[in-house]
């Protein structure tokens, strides 16, 4: 029997399972995560490709999910999509969901207090941007209008991110900048790689690429590339991509992280150079041009114009 190494990860109670990634659980059904980046910035060692691309502020940033279910279980996917997630019998307020975030965002930064300088770690403890895109869809959470509008009453700058398979929810919301992942350049593929729990979400996918080009916020098509599995035919994804007509579009590559690793190799993760060639590719089809590669984070940022605006 093969020895388990401490890196890997056990499947336990999810809850506990969230707890021991640096979740921190919001009210009954909201999670709250700090990512590498704002550990980084709120100790002024640097800034996520957000930031050298629209502006907004890492250590200022608050990730969170409205739900932690989802109805599709990514092959590239660093959450636990293998433990099936209860729905909730009742919800949360928006209300007391944005308090209890911005809550166990505070929480989560008390172990910063003696190794970020002290402005930093004021400012950390007063975040202004949320990201709805942690673990699940958050457009399966029913008052999704709400509670972005509650984050934008507190003066937030809001960013979600969708799988598109809700398009109507799609069509309610109007964050700051609505992102929609697109992570196949085909049904048989998007089945392949994102394993919907019904072959009728590449219907809603298509049907949310129709949304995003009449709506009047920023919108941003977000491509993970898997080496090996999605990373082909640039001309079939920028076919789909025309029907959406983003104001961006992401290229990124997949992360050998977390519950990924049990499903995919590390060899899945393209180099920063390939995420870059093929995004060329991309805008090529597309009449895009490249507006800004950011090589650590191995993402490549197309626009029309070649340039993009800052959020703040």
């Amino acid at each position: 029997m093969a020895r388990r190494r401490k890196k890997d990860i056990e499947i336990t109670d999810f809850k506990s399972l969230l707890k021991k990634q640096g979740y921190s659980l919001a009210g009954k059904h909201s999670a709250v995560k700090t990512c590498l980046w704002l550990r980084r910035s709120i100790k002024d060692e640097g800034e996520c490709y957000k930031s050298i691309f629209y502006g907004i502020t890492s250590h200022r940033c608050l990730q969170m999910t409205p739900t932690l279910i989802c109805n599709q279980k990514c092959l590239h996917c660093w959450r636990p999509t293998e433990i099936d997630v209860d729905m909730p019998t009742d919800y949360d307020s928006p209300e007391d969901i944005v308090s209890s975030a911005i809550e166990s965002q505070r929480k989560l930064l008390t172990g910063f207090g003696h190794s970020a300088p002290p402005h930093l770690w004021k400012e950390g403890n007063d975040p202004k941007h949320v990201a709805i895109s942690l673990s699940g869809e958050p457009t399966l959470f029913p008052h999704l209008p709400e509670l972005i509008e509650e984050f934008k009453r507190k003066g937030f700058t809001t960013f979600v991110v969708s799988n598109g398979t809700v398009p109507e929810m799609m069509a309610k919301i109007d964050p700051a900048q609505l992102y929609m992942s697109l992570d196949a350049p085909d049904r048989e593929t998007y089945e392949k790689v994102c394993v919907p729990n019904s072959p009728r979400l590449w219907d809603n996918i298509l049907r949310s690429l129709e949304i995003l080009r009449d709506k009047e916020t920023r919108t941003v098509i977000r491509i993970t590339l898997i080496k090996g599995v999605n990373m082909f035919d640039p001309q079939g994804y920028a076919e789909l991509i025309k029907i959406a007509d983003p104001d961006y579009i992401e290229v990124k590559a997949y992360m050998h992280l977390g519950f990924s690793r049990k499903r995919l190799p590390r060899e899945a993760m393209p180099l920063p150079e390939e995420v870059l060639e093929f995004s060329e590719e991309l805008a090529d089809h597309l009449g895009y041009k490249v507006a800004g590669n950011v090589e650590v984070s191995r993402v490549v940022l197309l626009s029309k114009d070649g340039s993009v605006t800052h959020l703040m």
